[in-house]
């Protein structure tokens, strides 16, 4: 919860910058409740990037949040559905990593401490969303600053995946194959296209590592 509060602040001033006042950031936060969806969203908006654009990058960045749901469905199958549904609709990164290592390492974890995690999460997101909106109609906070707060978190997370000769293989492609979509002027589709380039070259380097230590 406490790491929520590092970026939702940032992400919070960002949401002012167009238009959102804190209790819309915290209703946003509730039903939206995707931190990389919700740093997108400002800038292509500031950028002046089309309704249509900006909806499908974040639709595509966010739709990864349907296989964190769909991975805890042995965990559900027979948990009553309004649990259900309240689970898989606030289960976000975090949220994943926490509940699947419980569940892998404590027999008494179960679907109500589990959504719990979730809902407080969601919360704690929300609230410091808030206190960004409203901290950013009085304080004068550098937006470039603030716009880097979740890249940052997904190059450190990056960095800690790179002595896995596969990973390096999957960023060192996907970073070629995003530069060179956007200087042909792919735009937004860049972002996408070149991870699924990555992910693509992941699989092929790992099909010819196991077969030549075959």
């Amino acid at each position: 919860m406490l790491g929520y509060v590092a970026i939702g602040v940032p992400c919070g001033v960002m949401e002012n910058e167009i238009g959102i006042g804190p209790l819309s950031a915290f209703l946003i936060s509730c039903t939206f409740y995707s931190g990389a969806g919700q740093f997108m969203m400002s800038p292509l908006i500031i950028s002046g990037t089309p309704l249509a654009s900006i909806a499908l990058s974040i639709g595509l960045v966010s739709s990864r949040q349907m296989l964190y749901s769909a991975a805890f469905s042995p965990f559900f199958a027979s948990v009553r559905k309004r649990l259900s549904v309240l689970f898989a609709a606030t289960v976000t990164d975090e949220s994943f990593g926490v509940n699947m290592e419980r569940y892998g390492s404590d027999g008494a974890w179960d679907e109500r401490r589990a959504t719990l995690v979730n809902v407080f999460s969601m919360l704690s997101w929300a609230s410091s969303n808030a206190i960004g909106s409203a901290l950013g109609s009085v304080v004068d906070l550098p937006l470039d600053v603030m716009s880097f707060g979740m890249t940052s978190i997904f190059a450190c997370l990056l960095v800690g995946q790179l002595d896995n000769a596969t990973a390096a293989v999957v960023c060192i492609v996907s970073f070629i194959a995003v530069g060179l979509l956007k200087l042909a002027g792919a735009g937004g589709v860049a972002i996408f296209a070149g991870a699924l380039a990555g992910i693509i070259a992941g699989l092929v380097f790992e099909g010819v590592a196991g077969h030549a230590g075959a």
